[in-house]
């Protein structure tokens, strides 16, 4: 993505979280969950923020790719109990499909951000915590991880935030019906092999793996990547022929960068082509 230093081109600059964290370095912003003593619960007001967060990171041109983590060794236990399920069950139906709706709205806005998004799991990430991975765009997890879909466990139905859409296109149909009817939790070996995860470190390698491949995906030709994630989302509703139309549109469009002569320029002189995002 083209950058240029202003205000309107960077909203997030100088922006403070009240329910996370943020930090924004060298093109690569850094969500962190941080109520490290409840294993990083979201919240009513939690959700909205990173809503808006990741609604705003549209319009950021600083922002090359984004990671999201937890603190505190784990990466997020869910909804809280008493902050959020205890008012669920006082709650009138308008008032819950507009929560449900706020949730989902996260995850459009996750997907529709045009950065990469790497999540980061380390220990628990469970019930909307394992939304926010799911629909990430690539997951690296620290050995000892373990991630479930609880929603049946509270008496409710696997269907939540997108899950039964997008987990099946990501693990398969059975192995997604399994975790969605069992709220059972998969370990971080069990969730590569499946592809859940990208990879697996060490324990608490999580953070650094992802920050590595931000940075790889930062020094590559960024403007391209968000055309890349836009044809990966828009796609899913596309029969293959017009998929492939599509794509000779938003190739030839990339054909156009100043990256794409870059890259031609620098293997005709055989050294590493230094991508400008544009």
């Amino acid at each position: 993505m083209m950058k240029r230093q202003n205000a309107i081109a960077a909203p997030l600059r100088d922006f403070v979280p009240e329910h996370f964290r943020l930090a924004i370095n060298d093109g690569v912003a850094v969500i962190t969950l941080d109520r490290p003593d409840r294993k990083n619960p979201l919240t009513f007001e939690s959700y909205a923020e990173l809503r808006d967060t990741f609604r705003a990171m549209r319009f950021d041109e600083d922002v090359t790719a984004i990671v999201v983590t937890g603190s505190g060794g784990n990466f997020s236990s869910g909804g809280d109990v008493f902050e959020i399920i205890e008012p669920l069950t006082k709650m009138e139906a308008a008032e819950l499909h507009a929560f449900t709706t706020m949730t989902g709205d996260l995850v459009k806005e996750m997907r529709a951000c045009p950065q990469p998004v790497i999540a980061a799991v380390e220990g628990i990430c469970a019930g909307a915590g394992a939304i926010m991975a799911m629909v990430s765009d690539m997951r690296i997890a620290a050995s000892g991880a373990k991630v479930a879909f609880l929603f049946n466990r509270v008496g409710l139905a696997g269907c939540d935030m997108g899950a039964c859409a997008i987990l099946p296109r990501i693990i398969g149909q059975g192995r997604a019906s399994e975790l969605l009817y069992t709220g059972r939790f998969m370990s971080a070996e069990e969730g590569e092999r499946w592809g859940f995860f990208n990879r697996v470190t060490e324990a608490g390698g999580a953070l650094d793996a992802a920050m590595e491949m931000a940075a790889a995906l930062n020094a590559g030709p960024t403007y391209a990547n968000s055309v890349t994630k836009r044809m990966l989302q828009m796609e899913w509703a596309m029969g293959v022929d017009e998929a492939i139309d599509a794509e000779a549109i938003a190739q030839a469009l990339c054909m156009k960068t100043g990256d794409f002569r870059r890259a031609f320029e620098a293997f005709a002189a055989k050294r590493k082509p230094v991508f400008e995002g544009n």
